[in-house]
Protein backbone atom coordinates (compact mmCIF):
# COMPACT_ATOMS: atom_id res chain seq x y z
CA UNK A 1 0.00 0.00 0.00
CA UNK A 2 1.39 3.41 -0.96
CA UNK A 3 1.94 5.86 1.89
CA UNK A 4 0.14 8.72 0.12
CA UNK A 5 -1.92 7.45 -2.83
CA UNK A 6 -3.83 10.74 -3.21
CA UNK A 7 -0.62 12.78 -3.16
CA UNK A 8 0.92 10.50 -5.77
CA UNK A 9 -2.18 10.75 -7.98
CA UNK A 10 -2.25 14.54 -7.74
CA UNK A 11 1.44 14.76 -8.64
CA UNK A 12 0.88 12.44 -11.61
CA UNK A 13 -2.12 14.48 -12.76
CA UNK A 14 -0.02 17.43 -13.90
CA UNK A 15 2.46 15.16 -15.68
CA UNK A 16 -0.05 12.81 -17.30
CA UNK A 17 -2.30 15.61 -18.59
CA UNK A 18 0.11 18.37 -19.61
CA UNK A 19 -1.15 21.69 -20.88
CA UNK A 20 -1.38 25.38 -20.11
CA UNK A 21 -3.15 24.83 -16.78
CA UNK A 22 -5.81 23.24 -14.65
CA UNK A 23 -7.46 22.88 -11.28
CA UNK A 24 -8.55 19.95 -9.11
CA UNK A 25 -10.49 19.57 -5.89
CA UNK A 26 -11.32 16.59 -3.70
CA UNK A 27 -14.12 16.88 -1.14
CA UNK A 28 -14.85 14.13 1.38
CA UNK A 29 -17.41 14.16 4.20
CA UNK A 30 -18.12 17.76 3.30
CA UNK A 31 -14.51 18.85 3.87
CA UNK A 32 -11.99 19.91 1.24
CA UNK A 33 -9.16 17.36 1.19
CA UNK A 34 -7.29 19.27 -1.50
CA UNK A 35 -7.71 22.35 -3.69
CA UNK A 36 -4.91 22.73 -6.25
CA UNK A 37 -4.37 25.00 -9.24
CA UNK A 38 -1.45 25.20 -11.66
CA UNK A 39 -0.40 26.86 -14.87
CA UNK A 40 -1.77 29.81 -16.75
CA UNK A 41 -5.22 31.13 -17.60
CA UNK A 42 -3.57 33.08 -20.42
CA UNK A 43 -0.07 32.11 -21.54
CA UNK A 44 0.50 35.43 -23.35
CA UNK A 45 -0.56 37.70 -20.49
CA UNK A 46 0.98 35.19 -18.04
CA UNK A 47 -2.15 35.21 -15.87
CA UNK A 48 -1.94 32.40 -13.34
CA UNK A 49 -4.84 30.06 -12.62
CA UNK A 50 -6.32 30.38 -9.13
CA UNK A 51 -9.29 28.81 -7.42
CA UNK A 52 -11.35 31.82 -8.57
CA UNK A 53 -10.37 31.56 -12.24
CA UNK A 54 -13.38 30.90 -14.45
CA UNK A 55 -13.54 27.75 -16.58
CA UNK A 56 -16.12 26.72 -19.12
CA UNK A 57 -17.80 23.71 -17.52
CA UNK A 58 -19.70 23.01 -20.76
CA UNK A 59 -22.12 20.07 -20.36
CA UNK A 60 -21.94 20.14 -16.56
CA UNK A 61 -24.41 23.00 -17.20
CA UNK A 62 -27.12 20.41 -17.90
CA UNK A 63 -27.50 19.35 -14.25
CA UNK A 64 -27.76 23.00 -13.18
CA UNK A 65 -30.58 23.63 -15.66
CA UNK A 66 -32.43 20.54 -14.42
CA UNK A 67 -31.85 21.63 -10.81
CA UNK A 68 -33.30 25.05 -11.61
CA UNK A 69 -36.36 23.46 -13.21
CA UNK A 70 -36.94 21.17 -10.21
CA UNK A 71 -36.42 24.05 -7.76
CA UNK A 72 -38.77 26.37 -9.65
CA UNK A 73 -41.61 24.14 -10.84
CA UNK A 74 -43.82 21.62 -9.09
CA UNK A 75 -44.54 19.88 -12.39
CA UNK A 76 -42.13 19.72 -15.34
CA UNK A 77 -45.04 19.07 -17.70
CA UNK A 78 -45.73 22.81 -17.51
CA UNK A 79 -42.84 23.15 -19.94
CA UNK A 80 -44.33 20.76 -22.53
CA UNK A 81 -46.33 23.40 -24.50
CA UNK A 82 -43.22 25.56 -24.92
CA UNK A 83 -41.26 22.58 -26.23
CA UNK A 84 -44.02 21.75 -28.72
CA UNK A 85 -44.00 25.35 -29.93
CA UNK A 86 -40.27 25.15 -30.68
CA UNK A 87 -40.75 22.10 -32.94
CA UNK A 88 -44.11 22.62 -34.66
CA UNK A 89 -43.45 20.04 -37.39
CA UNK A 90 -43.34 17.16 -34.88
CA UNK A 91 -46.94 17.54 -33.69
CA UNK A 92 -48.18 14.84 -31.34
CA UNK A 93 -44.81 13.05 -31.42
CA UNK A 94 -43.06 15.94 -29.67
CA UNK A 95 -41.14 14.65 -26.63
CA UNK A 96 -42.06 15.95 -23.20
CA UNK A 97 -39.82 17.90 -20.84
CA UNK A 98 -39.10 14.80 -18.76
CA UNK A 99 -37.86 12.99 -21.90
CA UNK A 100 -35.50 15.86 -22.63
CA UNK A 101 -34.15 15.92 -19.05
CA UNK A 102 -33.31 12.19 -19.28
CA UNK A 103 -31.90 12.26 -22.86
CA UNK A 104 -34.77 10.00 -23.94
CA UNK A 105 -36.28 12.49 -26.41
CA UNK A 106 -35.40 10.72 -29.67
CA UNK A 107 -34.10 14.03 -31.08
CA UNK A 108 -30.91 14.14 -33.13
CA UNK A 109 -28.14 16.24 -31.68
CA UNK A 110 -28.04 19.66 -33.33
CA UNK A 111 -24.28 20.14 -33.01
CA UNK A 112 -24.06 17.06 -35.25
CA UNK A 113 -26.83 17.88 -37.75
CA UNK A 114 -25.44 21.41 -38.15
CA UNK A 115 -22.48 19.85 -39.97
CA UNK A 116 -24.89 18.27 -42.47
CA UNK A 117 -26.30 21.75 -43.15
CA UNK A 118 -22.89 22.98 -44.26
CA UNK A 119 -21.43 24.25 -40.99
CA UNK A 120 -17.67 23.95 -40.66
CA UNK A 121 -15.67 23.36 -37.49
CA UNK A 122 -15.20 27.06 -36.73
CA UNK A 123 -18.50 28.33 -38.15
CA UNK A 124 -20.44 31.00 -36.27
CA UNK A 125 -23.62 29.46 -34.87
CA UNK A 126 -25.90 31.96 -33.15
CA UNK A 127 -29.27 31.77 -31.41
CA UNK A 128 -31.14 32.36 -34.69
CA UNK A 129 -29.37 29.43 -36.36
CA UNK A 130 -30.20 27.28 -33.36
CA UNK A 131 -33.90 28.17 -33.52
CA UNK A 132 -33.97 27.48 -37.26
CA UNK A 133 -32.29 24.09 -36.99
CA UNK A 134 -34.39 22.93 -34.03
CA UNK A 135 -37.53 24.21 -35.75
CA UNK A 136 -36.79 22.05 -38.82
CA UNK A 137 -37.18 18.87 -36.75
CA UNK A 138 -39.79 16.65 -38.39
CA UNK A 139 -38.79 13.15 -37.33
CA UNK A 140 -37.26 11.28 -34.41
CA UNK A 141 -34.66 8.54 -34.06
CA UNK A 142 -36.97 6.59 -31.72
CA UNK A 143 -40.16 7.00 -29.72
CA UNK A 144 -39.63 9.26 -26.69
CA UNK A 145 -39.02 7.36 -23.47
CA UNK A 146 -37.95 4.12 -25.14
CA UNK A 147 -34.19 4.65 -25.49
CA UNK A 148 -31.27 6.84 -24.50
CA UNK A 149 -29.35 9.03 -26.92
CA UNK A 150 -27.24 11.99 -25.88
CA UNK A 151 -28.63 15.22 -27.29
CA UNK A 152 -27.45 18.72 -26.44
CA UNK A 153 -30.49 20.68 -27.54
CA UNK A 154 -32.64 18.73 -25.08
CA UNK A 155 -31.25 21.05 -22.43
CA UNK A 156 -31.27 24.16 -24.56
CA UNK A 157 -34.98 23.54 -25.10
CA UNK A 158 -35.51 22.96 -21.36
CA UNK A 159 -33.75 26.20 -20.49
CA UNK A 160 -35.67 28.22 -23.04
CA UNK A 161 -38.98 26.67 -21.99
CA UNK A 162 -38.18 27.49 -18.36
CA UNK A 163 -37.47 31.10 -19.32
CA UNK A 164 -40.84 31.41 -21.05
CA UNK A 165 -42.74 29.71 -18.24
CA UNK A 166 -41.21 31.78 -15.42
CA UNK A 167 -40.62 35.01 -17.31
CA UNK A 168 -36.95 35.39 -16.36
CA UNK A 169 -33.73 34.88 -18.28
CA UNK A 170 -31.90 31.61 -17.71
CA UNK A 171 -28.93 33.42 -16.16
CA UNK A 172 -31.22 34.94 -13.52
CA UNK A 173 -33.01 31.65 -12.97
CA UNK A 174 -29.78 29.74 -12.44
CA UNK A 175 -28.44 32.40 -10.09
CA UNK A 176 -31.62 32.65 -7.99
CA UNK A 177 -32.57 28.97 -7.80
CA UNK A 178 -29.16 27.24 -7.72
CA UNK A 179 -25.99 29.31 -7.63
CA UNK A 180 -26.83 31.72 -4.78
CA UNK A 181 -28.59 28.95 -2.92
CA UNK A 182 -25.43 26.80 -2.72
CA UNK A 183 -22.77 29.54 -2.59
CA UNK A 184 -21.49 29.49 -6.19
CA UNK A 185 -20.72 33.19 -6.08
CA UNK A 186 -18.98 33.64 -9.46
CA UNK A 187 -20.87 31.05 -11.54
CA UNK A 188 -22.89 32.49 -14.38
CA UNK A 189 -24.29 31.79 -17.83
CA UNK A 190 -22.04 33.03 -20.67
CA UNK A 191 -23.64 31.96 -23.94
CA UNK A 192 -20.99 33.40 -26.26
CA UNK A 193 -18.22 30.80 -26.38
CA UNK A 194 -15.78 33.21 -28.06
CA UNK A 195 -15.07 35.13 -24.84
CA UNK A 196 -14.66 34.59 -21.11
CA UNK A 197 -15.60 37.27 -18.55
CA UNK A 198 -12.18 37.17 -16.84
CA UNK A 199 -10.13 36.65 -20.00
CA UNK A 200 -9.25 33.01 -19.34
CA UNK A 201 -8.28 31.27 -22.57
CA UNK A 202 -8.86 27.70 -23.68
CA UNK A 203 -6.13 26.02 -25.72
CA UNK A 204 -5.77 23.19 -28.19
CA UNK A 205 -2.64 21.41 -29.25
CA UNK A 206 -0.06 19.25 -27.49
CA UNK A 207 3.43 19.34 -26.07
CA UNK A 208 4.72 18.16 -29.44
CA UNK A 209 2.85 20.71 -31.58
CA UNK A 210 2.61 23.50 -29.02
CA UNK A 211 -0.55 25.11 -27.68
CA UNK A 212 -2.62 27.74 -29.46
CA UNK A 213 -5.82 29.56 -28.51
CA UNK A 214 -8.93 27.55 -29.35
CA UNK A 215 -11.41 29.27 -31.67
CA UNK A 216 -15.09 28.92 -30.74
CA UNK A 217 -17.92 30.86 -32.37
CA UNK A 218 -21.04 29.06 -31.15
CA UNK A 219 -23.84 30.14 -28.83
CA UNK A 220 -24.60 27.87 -25.88
CA UNK A 221 -27.29 28.27 -23.24
CA UNK A 222 -28.90 25.51 -21.18
CA UNK A 223 -26.91 22.79 -22.88
CA UNK A 224 -23.42 24.01 -21.98
CA UNK A 225 -23.24 27.76 -21.31
CA UNK A 226 -22.21 27.98 -17.63
CA UNK A 227 -18.78 29.18 -16.47
CA UNK A 228 -17.56 28.40 -12.94
CA UNK A 229 -14.46 28.65 -10.80
CA UNK A 230 -13.00 25.78 -8.80
CA UNK A 231 -14.35 27.46 -5.66
CA UNK A 232 -17.83 27.48 -7.24
CA UNK A 233 -17.60 23.77 -7.96
CA UNK A 234 -16.41 23.06 -4.42
CA UNK A 235 -19.48 24.91 -3.13
CA UNK A 236 -21.68 22.67 -5.31
CA UNK A 237 -20.01 19.52 -4.03
CA UNK A 238 -20.30 20.61 -0.39
CA UNK A 239 -23.98 21.45 -0.89
CA UNK A 240 -24.49 17.95 -2.32
CA UNK A 241 -22.96 16.40 0.79
CA UNK A 242 -24.85 18.69 3.18
CA UNK A 243 -28.21 17.66 1.67
CA UNK A 244 -27.35 13.96 1.25
CA UNK A 245 -30.01 12.80 3.74
CA UNK A 246 -32.74 15.17 2.52
CA UNK A 247 -35.03 13.35 0.04
CA UNK A 248 -36.19 16.75 -1.21
CA UNK A 249 -32.64 18.07 -1.66
CA UNK A 250 -31.84 19.21 -5.17
CA UNK A 251 -29.10 16.68 -5.86
CA UNK A 252 -31.07 13.83 -4.31
CA UNK A 253 -33.86 14.60 -6.75
CA UNK A 254 -31.46 14.92 -9.67
CA UNK A 255 -29.64 11.67 -8.95
CA UNK A 256 -32.58 9.39 -8.09
CA UNK A 257 -33.45 6.29 -10.14
CA UNK A 258 -34.58 6.86 -13.73
CA UNK A 259 -36.39 4.34 -15.94
CA UNK A 260 -37.47 3.91 -19.52
CA UNK A 261 -41.13 3.37 -20.41
CA UNK A 262 -40.71 -0.40 -20.21
CA UNK A 263 -39.41 -0.16 -16.63
CA UNK A 264 -35.75 -0.83 -17.46
CA UNK A 265 -33.27 1.26 -15.50
CA UNK A 266 -31.56 4.12 -17.31
CA UNK A 267 -27.98 5.20 -16.78
CA UNK A 268 -28.80 8.88 -17.26
CA UNK A 269 -31.28 11.38 -15.87
CA UNK A 270 -31.67 15.09 -15.09
CA UNK A 271 -28.30 15.95 -16.63
CA UNK A 272 -26.39 13.32 -14.66
CA UNK A 273 -24.80 10.05 -15.75
CA UNK A 274 -24.99 7.04 -13.45
CA UNK A 275 -21.84 4.90 -13.45
CA UNK A 276 -19.42 3.19 -11.07
CA UNK A 277 -16.06 4.22 -9.63
CA UNK A 278 -13.88 1.68 -7.82
CA UNK A 279 -16.89 -0.66 -7.78
CA UNK A 280 -19.21 1.91 -6.16
CA UNK A 281 -22.25 3.69 -7.64
CA UNK A 282 -21.48 7.24 -8.66
CA UNK A 283 -23.08 10.15 -10.48
CA UNK A 284 -21.48 12.94 -12.45
CA UNK A 285 -20.91 14.55 -15.80
CA UNK A 286 -18.19 15.90 -18.02
CA UNK A 287 -17.96 18.76 -20.43
CA UNK A 288 -15.97 19.55 -23.54
CA UNK A 289 -15.51 22.41 -25.94
CA UNK A 290 -12.55 23.19 -28.11
CA UNK A 291 -9.85 24.10 -25.57
CA UNK A 292 -11.82 23.10 -22.46
CA UNK A 293 -12.33 19.80 -20.65
CA UNK A 294 -13.90 19.17 -17.24
CA UNK A 295 -15.42 16.41 -15.15
CA UNK A 296 -17.09 16.12 -11.75
CA UNK A 297 -18.26 13.01 -9.91
CA UNK A 298 -19.84 12.11 -6.58
CA UNK A 299 -19.66 8.73 -4.81
CA UNK A 300 -22.46 8.81 -2.21
CA UNK A 301 -21.37 5.70 -0.27
CA UNK A 302 -18.07 7.40 0.58
CA UNK A 303 -19.29 11.00 0.49
CA UNK A 304 -16.54 11.70 -2.04
CA UNK A 305 -16.49 14.35 -4.75
CA UNK A 306 -13.80 15.01 -7.34
CA UNK A 307 -13.66 17.97 -9.73
CA UNK A 308 -11.11 18.35 -12.54
CA UNK A 309 -10.95 21.45 -14.77
CA UNK A 310 -8.55 21.88 -17.73
CA UNK A 311 -8.15 24.79 -20.14
CA UNK A 312 -6.79 22.38 -22.75
CA UNK A 313 -7.92 19.21 -24.51
CA UNK A 314 -6.96 16.52 -22.00
CA UNK A 315 -9.13 13.67 -20.71
CA UNK A 316 -10.68 15.17 -17.57
CA UNK A 317 -12.92 12.13 -17.06
CA UNK A 318 -9.98 9.74 -16.89
CA UNK A 319 -8.15 12.16 -14.60
CA UNK A 320 -11.09 12.49 -12.20
CA UNK A 321 -11.52 8.72 -12.01
CA UNK A 322 -7.83 8.25 -11.25
CA UNK A 323 -8.05 10.73 -8.37
CA UNK A 324 -11.21 9.07 -6.99
CA UNK A 325 -9.65 5.61 -7.17
CA UNK A 326 -6.61 6.88 -5.29
CA UNK A 327 -8.88 7.86 -2.38
CA UNK A 328 -11.09 4.77 -2.45
CA UNK A 329 -10.19 1.12 -2.01
CA UNK A 330 -11.08 -0.36 -5.40
CA UNK A 331 -12.90 -3.67 -5.48
CA UNK A 332 -10.53 -6.23 -6.95
CA UNK A 333 -11.61 -9.31 -8.82
CA UNK A 334 -8.64 -11.45 -9.86
CA UNK A 335 -9.08 -12.63 -13.42
CA UNK A 336 -8.88 -16.35 -14.15
CA UNK A 337 -6.52 -17.28 -16.97
CA UNK A 338 -8.34 -18.50 -20.04
CA UNK A 339 -8.13 -18.85 -23.77
CA UNK A 340 -6.17 -16.89 -26.32
CA UNK A 341 -6.44 -13.39 -27.68
CA UNK A 342 -9.55 -12.58 -29.76
CA UNK A 343 -9.36 -14.14 -33.23
CA UNK A 344 -9.85 -12.36 -36.53
CA UNK A 345 -13.63 -12.62 -36.26
CA UNK A 346 -13.42 -9.96 -33.52
CA UNK A 347 -12.05 -7.38 -35.95
CA UNK A 348 -13.64 -5.56 -38.86
CA UNK A 349 -16.57 -3.38 -39.85
CA UNK A 350 -20.15 -4.23 -38.94
CA UNK A 351 -23.61 -2.82 -39.62
CA UNK A 352 -26.26 -2.36 -36.95
CA UNK A 353 -29.44 -2.21 -38.98
CA UNK A 354 -31.86 -0.93 -36.35
CA UNK A 355 -30.02 2.30 -35.53
CA UNK A 356 -28.53 2.29 -39.06
CA UNK A 357 -25.00 2.61 -37.72
CA UNK A 358 -21.78 1.12 -38.95
CA UNK A 359 -19.43 0.11 -36.17
CA UNK A 360 -15.82 -1.01 -35.99
CA UNK A 361 -13.96 -3.59 -33.91
CA UNK A 362 -10.20 -3.85 -33.46
CA UNK A 363 -8.65 -6.74 -31.53
CA UNK A 364 -6.01 -5.67 -29.02
CA UNK A 365 -3.65 -7.24 -26.48
CA UNK A 366 -4.63 -9.04 -23.27
CA UNK A 367 -8.06 -10.10 -24.58
CA UNK A 368 -9.15 -6.51 -25.20
CA UNK A 369 -11.07 -4.96 -28.08
CA UNK A 370 -11.48 -1.36 -29.23
CA UNK A 371 -15.15 -0.87 -30.04
CA UNK A 372 -16.08 2.20 -32.11
CA UNK A 373 -19.75 2.94 -31.64
CA UNK A 374 -20.17 6.14 -29.62
CA UNK A 375 -18.14 9.32 -29.68
CA UNK A 376 -14.94 7.59 -28.47
CA UNK A 377 -13.60 4.07 -28.64
CA UNK A 378 -14.78 1.82 -25.80
CA UNK A 379 -12.40 -0.82 -24.48
CA UNK A 380 -14.05 -4.25 -24.14
CA UNK A 381 -12.47 -7.25 -22.41
CA UNK A 382 -13.20 -10.83 -23.39
CA UNK A 383 -14.36 -12.83 -20.36
CA UNK A 384 -14.20 -16.61 -19.72
CA UNK A 385 -17.72 -17.02 -21.16
CA UNK A 386 -16.58 -15.56 -24.46
CA UNK A 387 -18.45 -12.27 -24.01
CA UNK A 388 -16.62 -8.98 -24.58
CA UNK A 389 -17.67 -6.52 -21.90
CA UNK A 390 -17.04 -2.82 -21.33
CA UNK A 391 -18.49 0.03 -19.27
CA UNK A 392 -21.43 0.56 -21.65
CA UNK A 393 -21.51 -2.31 -24.13
CA UNK A 394 -21.17 -6.07 -24.40
CA UNK A 395 -20.73 -8.25 -27.48
CA UNK A 396 -21.70 -11.91 -27.80
CA UNK A 397 -20.66 -14.06 -30.75
CA UNK A 398 -23.33 -15.26 -33.17
CA UNK A 399 -22.87 -17.69 -36.07
CA UNK A 400 -22.60 -14.60 -38.25
CA UNK A 401 -21.65 -11.40 -36.51
CA UNK A 402 -22.39 -10.36 -32.93
CA UNK A 403 -25.20 -9.39 -30.62
CA UNK A 404 -24.65 -5.92 -29.17
CA UNK A 405 -26.19 -5.10 -25.78
CA UNK A 406 -26.21 -1.56 -24.37
CA UNK A 407 -28.40 -1.59 -21.24
CA UNK A 408 -27.94 2.11 -20.59
CA UNK A 409 -29.42 2.83 -24.02
CA UNK A 410 -32.17 0.24 -23.49
CA UNK A 411 -31.21 -1.49 -26.70
CA UNK A 412 -29.85 -4.77 -27.98
CA UNK A 413 -29.31 -5.42 -31.66
CA UNK A 414 -27.44 -7.68 -34.04
CA UNK A 415 -24.24 -6.61 -35.77
CA UNK A 416 -23.65 -8.23 -39.13
CA UNK A 417 -20.27 -8.14 -40.87
CA UNK A 418 -19.71 -5.76 -43.77
CA UNK A 419 -17.80 -7.75 -46.41
CA UNK A 420 -15.00 -5.94 -48.27
CA UNK A 421 -16.16 -4.07 -51.38
CA UNK A 422 -16.68 -6.27 -54.42
CA UNK A 423 -15.93 -3.50 -56.90
CA UNK A 424 -19.07 -4.38 -58.86
CA UNK A 425 -21.40 -1.58 -57.64
CA UNK A 426 -21.28 2.06 -58.65
CA UNK A 427 -20.66 4.58 -55.85
CA UNK A 428 -23.25 7.22 -54.91
CA UNK A 429 -22.16 9.97 -57.32
CA UNK A 430 -24.42 12.99 -57.76
CA UNK A 431 -26.46 15.40 -55.70
CA UNK A 432 -28.70 14.27 -52.84
CA UNK A 433 -31.16 16.34 -50.79
CA UNK A 434 -32.59 15.97 -47.25
CA UNK A 435 -35.92 17.86 -47.02
CA UNK A 436 -35.96 17.87 -43.21
CA UNK A 437 -32.64 19.71 -42.99
CA UNK A 438 -32.88 21.52 -46.34
CA UNK A 439 -29.36 20.15 -46.83
CA UNK A 440 -27.44 18.81 -49.80
CA UNK A 441 -24.86 16.04 -50.09
CA UNK A 442 -22.66 16.21 -53.18
CA UNK A 443 -20.60 13.16 -54.02
CA UNK A 444 -18.29 12.39 -56.92
CA UNK A 445 -15.11 10.68 -58.09
CA UNK A 446 -11.91 12.41 -59.12
CA UNK A 447 -9.29 10.11 -60.58
CA UNK A 448 -11.13 7.09 -59.25
CA UNK A 449 -11.26 8.47 -55.69
CA UNK A 450 -14.65 9.26 -54.10
CA UNK A 451 -15.21 12.59 -52.33
CA UNK A 452 -18.26 14.14 -50.67
CA UNK A 453 -19.41 17.30 -48.91
CA UNK A 454 -22.49 18.81 -47.27
CA UNK A 455 -24.01 22.22 -47.88
CA UNK A 456 -27.10 24.12 -46.82
CA UNK A 457 -28.33 27.09 -44.84
CA UNK A 458 -25.28 27.06 -42.55
CA UNK A 459 -22.64 27.09 -45.28
CA UNK A 460 -20.66 24.81 -47.56
CA UNK A 461 -18.61 22.06 -45.98
CA UNK A 462 -15.23 20.82 -47.16
CA UNK A 463 -14.90 18.01 -49.68
CA UNK A 464 -13.73 14.90 -47.84
CA UNK A 465 -12.22 11.68 -49.15
CA UNK A 466 -14.67 8.82 -48.47
CA UNK A 467 -12.98 5.48 -47.69
CA UNK A 468 -15.14 2.55 -48.75
CA UNK A 469 -15.85 -0.05 -46.08
CA UNK A 470 -17.94 -2.39 -48.20
CA UNK A 471 -20.57 -2.50 -50.92
CA UNK A 472 -22.93 0.43 -50.15
CA UNK A 473 -20.98 1.49 -47.04
CA UNK A 474 -18.58 4.45 -46.83
CA UNK A 475 -16.89 6.27 -43.96
CA UNK A 476 -17.18 10.07 -43.86
CA UNK A 477 -14.18 11.54 -41.96
CA UNK A 478 -15.79 14.63 -40.46
CA UNK A 479 -13.07 16.04 -38.16
CA UNK A 480 -15.41 17.34 -35.45
CA UNK A 481 -18.85 18.70 -34.74
CA UNK A 482 -19.41 22.33 -33.75
CA UNK A 483 -18.69 21.72 -30.08
CA UNK A 484 -15.45 19.75 -29.75
CA UNK A 485 -15.12 16.35 -31.37
CA UNK A 486 -16.76 14.02 -33.91
CA UNK A 487 -20.10 12.77 -32.53
CA UNK A 488 -19.20 9.21 -33.33
CA UNK A 489 -18.02 8.12 -36.76
CA UNK A 490 -20.12 9.38 -39.67
CA UNK A 491 -21.20 6.76 -42.17
CA UNK A 492 -22.81 6.86 -45.61
CA UNK A 493 -25.10 3.97 -46.58
CA UNK A 494 -26.42 3.70 -50.14
CA UNK A 495 -30.02 2.74 -50.98
CA UNK A 496 -30.32 1.33 -54.51
CA UNK A 497 -33.21 1.21 -56.95
CA UNK A 498 -34.30 -1.79 -59.00
CA UNK A 499 -31.72 -1.04 -61.68
CA UNK A 500 -28.86 -0.95 -59.18
CA UNK A 501 -28.48 2.82 -59.17
CA UNK A 502 -28.16 4.79 -55.94
CA UNK A 503 -31.59 6.33 -55.29
CA UNK A 504 -30.72 7.76 -51.88
CA UNK A 505 -28.03 7.81 -49.24
CA UNK A 506 -28.56 7.50 -45.52
CA UNK A 507 -26.24 9.48 -43.24
CA UNK A 508 -25.76 8.44 -39.63
CA UNK A 509 -23.56 8.83 -36.59
CA UNK A 510 -24.05 7.96 -32.92
CA UNK A 511 -25.79 11.28 -32.18
CA UNK A 512 -27.75 11.67 -35.42
CA UNK A 513 -29.25 8.64 -37.12
CA UNK A 514 -31.63 7.80 -39.96
CA UNK A 515 -31.22 10.93 -42.10
CA UNK A 516 -32.05 10.20 -45.75
CA UNK A 517 -30.79 12.28 -48.68
CA UNK A 518 -32.68 11.60 -51.93
CA UNK A 519 -31.02 11.79 -55.36
CA UNK A 520 -31.79 15.02 -57.23
CA UNK A 521 -30.26 14.33 -60.65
Amino acid sequence: MRADPLGDALAALKLDYPGPGGAVAVVRDGQVLTRQCWGYADIVRRTKITSRTLFRVCSITKQFVCASALATLDDLSLLDPHIRAAMPRLGVRTPRAIHLAHNQSGLRDYWATAMLCGATAESPFDAAASRWLIGRTASLQFEPGTRFSYCNQNFRLLGEALERQIGLGLDDLLRDSVFERVGMVTARLVADTAVMPDGTQGYEGSLESGFRPAVNRIHWTGDAGVVCSLDDMIAWERAIDASRDDPDGLYQRLSGPVNFHNGAASGYGFGLARFSVAGRPATGHGGALRGWRCFRLYVPSDRLSVVVLFNHDSDACKAARAIAEAVLEPETRPGAPFGALPDKAWSGNFFEADCRLQVRLEAGPNRTLRFYYGDVAEILTLDPEGVARGPYSSLSRLPTGFFLSRPGDNMGNRLRPIPPPSGQLYPPEGNFFCPELEANFTCGQIGGVLYGAFSGKLGAGEMQYLPQLGDDHWYYPMPRALDCAPPGEWMVHAHRDGAGGVAAVEIACWLARRLVFVRQD
